[in-house]
């Protein structure tokens, strides 16, 4: 039998930092007159983060449920609580995150759920916090492979939470660039920066969780060097939790459902990426793509 360690929740030990951080930021941006900040937006955020973490309660049930199922009855090997099983695990969960948050933005069935996230024209610590109520249903699909592998439930979970941890401070504009050394290999706020924007070279790109290598070896990296425009490509513009939370899964279901159009499209709504429709019409089709781009390069 594997011995297994106890192992603490490791999020809600992060609360009080988290706190305590963004109260700070709170102070220094408004010092600074970087207008980093509103209170509609900070309260939707925070109120998105209280939300998932009450139905996280749930979801981890779910989670810890379908990985110990796998662990337990399909595992291949039998990997220890050892120190090269944490470098592995360490590596191996962060290129899973990876493909996932690539998927999310490329597949509108995960990017209804993700879409969350992004929803905010703000980009500060709070906007971390915005997180999906519906995504960790479903997301934890793509982490199944590491208990068919043999890492133990407890460990996956474990190394999920840093993940999550580390990419709270990647959240902020008042650090400009790290040292060469770590903007090279670790995912950084300059870095998260070019994802949060809808400047036409930074959209989805820098999908990186932790090792900002995965984006420069699958070809979706792109260092900030303009400004960001932080939001959606089409802002959804509303405080509402329940309308951030949903809004997408209500348009994805109308536009599969009221479309007149084949089975095949109608799948296709929640399989193609987010703006994608059947008559070549949506926001991010080549042609629509080329014309909102060249009106965003007038604006700058």
């Amino acid at each position: 039998m594997i011995e297994v360690p106890e192992i603490p929740n490791l999020i809600y030990f992060a609360i009080p930092f988290f706190i305590v951080t963004l109260i700070a930021e709170v102070i220094i941006t408004n010092k600074k007159n970087m207008k980093s900040y509103t209170v509609n937006d900070a309260t939707a955020s925070l109120s998105m983060g209280i939300g998932n973490v009450l139905l996280g309660v749930l979801a981890k049930v779910i989670i810890l449920g379908a990985l110990t199922f796998i662990y337990l009855n399909y595992r291949f090997f039998t990997i220890p609580f050892s120190w090269w099983a944490w470098v592995l695990i360490f590596f191996a969960e962060d290129f899973i995150y990876y493909w996932f948050h690539r998927i999310s933005h490329e597949s509108r069935f995960f990017w209804a759920s993700h879409v969350i996230h992004h929803s905010s024209q703000k980009y500060n610590l709070s906007t971390a916090l915005r997180q999906t109520w519906t995504g960790s249903f479903t997301s934890f699909v793509f982490w199944l492979p590491l208990p068919l592998l043999g890492f133990h439930p407890i460990m996956i979970m474990a190394q999920m939470s840093i993940s999550l941890i580390y990419q709270y401070w990647i959240h902020t504009e008042l650090i400009d660039k790290m040292p060469k050394w770590f903007e090279a290999f670790f995912n950084t706020p300059a870095h998260h920066r070019v994802h949060h924007a809808t400047n036409p070279q930074y959209l989805d790109r820098n999908h990186a969780g932790i090792l900002i290598i995965w984006d420069k070896m699958f070809g979706t990296f792109e260092p900030e060097v303009e400004k960001p425009n932080y939001g959606l490509v089409k802002n959804i513009d509303t405080f509402n939790p329940i309308k951030i939370a949903f809004l997408e899964w209500v348009y994805l279901f109308k536009d599969a459902f009221t479309s007149k159009t084949s089975l095949i499209n109608r799948l296709n709504y929640f399989i193609k990426p987010p703006g994608w429709k059947h008559d070549g019409t949506g926001i991010l089709s080549s042609d629509m793509r080329k014309e909102w781009e060249i009106e965003v390069q007038k604006k700058s």
